[in-house]
């Protein structure tokens, strides 16, 4: 097996497992604020994905791939605002559980993991190029 070819198929798994990542904290981002509207209905829950290595058999190395993405159970955030319309008989509506701050440090991560595989696949890329050039 070419070791090369392994290391750049690893890293492109990589950053398609963080490129999906980053693409649910972007959506949980963006509904962080949500409210129900109706009392019988729950707002925007938090999604979280989850991975799992796989072993790609033609290379003989584990990569990365999605394993799930599921909707975090933790509860709604209850705010007293008994005039809005999603409000419940005790004036409370519920709002999205996604917290800014957890998504944002996720973000970095995410990011960050991206950034160590792009890098890695760069380098992959340049050792390849490199030993086309002694070969030559």
């Amino acid at each position: 097996m070419d070791p090369l070819a392994a290391s750049l198929s690893a890293s492109a798994a990589g950053m398609r497992a963080q490129a999906l990542r980053l693409r649910v904290i972007s959506e949980n981002l963006a509904n962080q604020d949500n409210a129900s509207i109706d009392p019988s209905q729950d707002p925007y829950r938090r999604k979280t994905i989850h991975f799992k290595n796989v072993l790609d058999r033609k290379l003989g190395v584990e990569i990365v791939q999605v394993d799930r993405i599921e909707q975090d159970q933790s509860p709604f955030k209850l705010q007293y605002e008994p005039s809005h319309p999603g409000a419940d008989d005790n004036g409370y509506v519920k709002y999205s559980n996604v917290r800014g701050l957890i998504e944002v440090a996720d973000m970095r991560q995410a990011n960050r993991s991206y950034q160590a595989q792009l890098n890695v696949f760069r380098l992959t890329k340049q050792m390849q190029a490199r030993t086309n050039e002694l070969l030559r």
